[in-house]
């Protein structure tokens, strides 16, 4: 389906229903880095059965809400790097090692043990999956390299921007056979770029650009200040956006909703779509579509309508499933009433 201006679409992850997982063991603690198979329900014998038709029901909410541009809601993942961080060669999670997390707390981590490789595509079945379930405009997500490289135990490369130069080698590769399986734009997640700006600008953005070398097809990438639900105090602006701005990625994803961002910020990305995020996730409370609305005028100023895509804030992964679907609809009714005034 043609895309019409001010597109819809999530960050990435949908709320994945109850009866999949265990949503309160899931926000007690902080993401999974390594594998948390004791979060799901079903036994692991009608495990994927059940992650493919919970994943149908994201598919349809999102239509339903009226969203342009749909995800797989990230349904089958404990989060939104573990999926694809575990399934690499190089890293021993039966054994894991330990790093900070963004909040400053240790988090089991895989511990890099050997040269970072990706024997096989980890997330193509996924796409195809979307492309088979939708006839509208699909993305899929991959966690970034360097976000990644900080989000292991190094105790094989002799720095961290080696470690990052070889997850790169094998992100790039996951987008190419992402975007030729059906994938119409593969977002990169690259939070940790703004919780450690001095490290993303030493290799990070190096490594980011390395992950985009060669690809063809749309990309976006995500910068966030942390899961609402986990990180609750926001800063007043971004400590690593502009460095963006000379990177090859098509997309910018940034969050402005829970923030109240300065959008000035906007014209240091001169010629990048903005993934706007206008839906937050700290409030339980569903926005009205006059206040999205707003929230996507902000905009205006600073980059023309054609270069905007309303969306969350960040992931929806720990809001109510009911909360999500109301977001959803604002979301998409907000920016319907946007673009009936241009």
């Amino acid at each position: 389906m043609p895309l019409p201006v001010l597109p819809t679409s999530l960050v990435g992850s949908y709320a994945q229903p109850e009866w999949l997982i265990d949503r309160a063991r899931l926000a007690d603690r902080f993401p999974p880095r390594v594998r948390a198979k004791e979060l799901w329900r079903p036994a692991p014998e009608h495990l994927a059965e059940a992650q493919d038709d919970a994943t149908r029901l994201a598919i349809r909410a999102q239509e339903v809400a009226g969203l342009d541009i749909v995800t797989d809601g990230e349904i089958r993942r404990e989060s939104y790097s573990n999926h694809f961080a575990t399934a690499l060669e190089g890293v021993d999670v039966d054994n894991p090692g330990t790093a900070l997390d963004r909040s400053g707390h240790p988090n089991p981590v895989p511990r890099i043990t050997g040269p970072i490789r990706r024997p096989a595509p980890v997330q193509v079945a996924d796409a195809r999956f979307l492309r088979a379930h939708t006839d509208r405009t699909v993305k899929i997500t991959v966690p970034g390299p360097f976000t990644m490289s900080q989000q292991a135990q190094n105790d094989y490369y002799p720095d961290a921007e080696a470690a990052a130069m070889d997850y790169a080698a094998a992100v790039n590769a996951e987008i190419k056979d992402l975007h030729a399986a059906g994938a119409d734009v593969v977002q990169i997640d690259e939070p940790y770029m703004q919780a450690r700006p001095d490290a993303a600008r030493a290799y990070g953005l190096a490594a980011l650009n390395a992950a985009l070398d060669g690809v063809s097809g749309t990309t976006a990438v995500h910068i966030c200040f942390g899961y609402a639900a986990i990180i609750h105090e926001r800063p007043e602006g971004y400590s690593f956006l502009p460095e963006l701005a000379d990177c090859p990625v098509d997309q910018v994803s940034i969050e402005t909703a829970q923030s109240g961002l300065d959008l000035g910020v906007l014209a240091d990305l001169p010629g990048k779509t903005i993934i706007l995020g206008v839906i937050d996730l700290s409030d339980p409370q569903v926005e009205t579509a006059d206040v999205v609305a707003a929230r996507v005028r902000r905009a205006f100023g600073h980059v023309t309508p054609d270069r905007i895509v309303p969306s969350t804030d960040c992931g929806m992964k720990y809001l109510p499933r009911a909360t999500a679907e109301g977001k959803m609809r604002a979301l998409a009714q907000g920016a319907a009433q946007v673009r009936a005034e241009l």
